[in-house]
């Protein structure tokens, strides 16, 4: 029988600034919104969708996530669905779905300053930096509000 797939897949800006807190066990765990736009032309005119996603990442990658990432930031997020079911305090069953994350790579300039080669990518299956920036910076003439010229 065949195993499902549960694969997400994200490129955003962070909502907020990521939190970052430690388990009793003392397990990194960082969690951040991230927001995704979709533009649609829809009667003439461009419109923008934005949904937010919660992430959370563990471990090392939320080190990674904290130190790196602020609110604005640009970031390629891989990771999986995970829903938790809760109670508040008022005993009432609640649930949450988070983009459970493993992969995170930087796409805009990290906190403070130049990029640095090592810091972009995290996770399982990082690797180093990409030697150019994967989409088109608003400087190289790039208006992705033109229409296709075929």
């Amino acid at each position: 029988m065949a195993r499902g797939v549960n694969k997400v897949i994200l490129l955003g800006n962070v909502g907020k600034d990521p939190e970052l807190r430690y388990t009793q066990g003392g397990t990194a765990v960082c969690n951040f919104s991230l927001a995704t736009t979709e533009r649609a032309k829809i009667g003439g005119e461009w419109q923008d969708k934005t949904e937010w996603h919660n992430v959370v990442a563990w471990s090392r990658l939320a080190e990674t996530c904290s130190n790196y990432l602020s609110k604005g930031s640009q970031v390629y997020i891989e990771g999986r669905l995970q829903t938790r079911k809760w109670e508040d305090r008022d005993g009432n069953t609640r649930y949450t779905t988070e983009v459970v994350a493993n992969q995170m790579v930087l796409l805009g300039r990290p906190r403070g300053g130049p990029r640095p080669e090592a810091a972009p990518a995290a996770g399982l299956g990082g690797g180093a930096a990409p030697a150019q920036e994967p989409f088109p910076s608003p400087d190289d003439g790039f208006d992705p509000n033109d229409d296709v010229p075929f």
